[in-house]
């Protein structure tokens, strides 16, 4: 009998990301969401421009690179041409949170029929981890050397609330994927955002509070432990937004 296998919308490339580095995981699960909906064959994925640029190597469907920030536009552009296709992005905080921001609201506002995995590791990971929207206040950067000083960069953007507080989009949620409990989870999540999109229902964002070993200068296991104690409580996990909720939004 067969317990445990690899998901068949991942293909066999060996992937490039650090020790530790939990995208790993969240590839599977977006790929088990694939499989399970059995929707492979009519799936379009926008790679970003981050540590997940070469996601078009990993998942075994269609894949579109966008330029830095603009998978959402991309993602609007490919769904609107092709409504009966599945469209998601995956996109890093620096991506979505920084130079996307804009992309990311208005397709929120407009309520497109897309799919957004938004991995949020409060750093830039591929460029050498400069503070990004994400990181928290007094984390130490490489360009917040002193730690992140709210006076002058301002706050962490918090996505996932600030996108549950426009009247169109579908379903919003956070989630990790730090420990085995958590994981699971973000599975049920992911799987309901891409079922929403293939219900018709429109914009479904699932932000995953994620972690960065090599950046953030910490082991493994030391990363996933800062996860918990640091940046869930900045980034309480959770349904911010779902208009299926008791048959009305919240």
């Amino acid at each position: 009998m067969v317990v445990f296998e690899k998901p068949k919308s991942l293909t066999d490339t060996p992937l490039h990301y650090c020790p530790g580095c939990t995208h790993g995981i969240i590839h599977r699960l977006v790929a088990e969401a694939i499989d399970e909906l059995g929707i492979e064959g009519k799936t379009i994925g926008v790679a970003p421009v981050g540590c997940a640029v070469m996601a078009y190597d990993y998942f075994a469907c269609d894949m579109v690179e966008a330029a830095h920030g603009r998978a959402p536009a991309v993602a609007t552009g490919l769904k609107r041409c092709m409504p009966e296709n599945i469209i998601f992005t995956y996109q890093g905080d620096g991506d979505l949170a920084s130079i996307g921001m804009a992309e990311t609201v208005h397709a929120a506002t407009r309520n497109e029929n897309i799919t957004i995995i938004f991995v949020n590791n409060a750093i830039y990971g591929m460029t050498g981890g400069q503070m990004a929207p994400t990181s928290l206040p007094g984390q130490v950067t490489q360009t917040s050397p002193y730690g992140r000083d709210v006076s002058v960069a301002g706050y962490p953007i918090k996505v996932s609330e600030m996108l549950s507080t426009l009247d169109a989009p579908q379903y919003i949620e956070r989630v990790a994927v730090n420990n085995v409990k958590n994981v699971k989870n973000a599975k049920k999540a992911i799987l309901k955002a891409f079922k929403n999109q293939v219900e018709g229902k429109g914009f479904s964002l699932i932000e995953v509070v994620s972690s960065c070993p090599t950046n953030w200068g910490m082991s493994p296991s030391q990363a996933l432990q800062w996860v918990e104690e640091k940046m869930i409580p900045y980034y309480p996990l959770g349904v911010y937004k779902d208009k299926d909720a008791k048959g009305k939004e919240d």
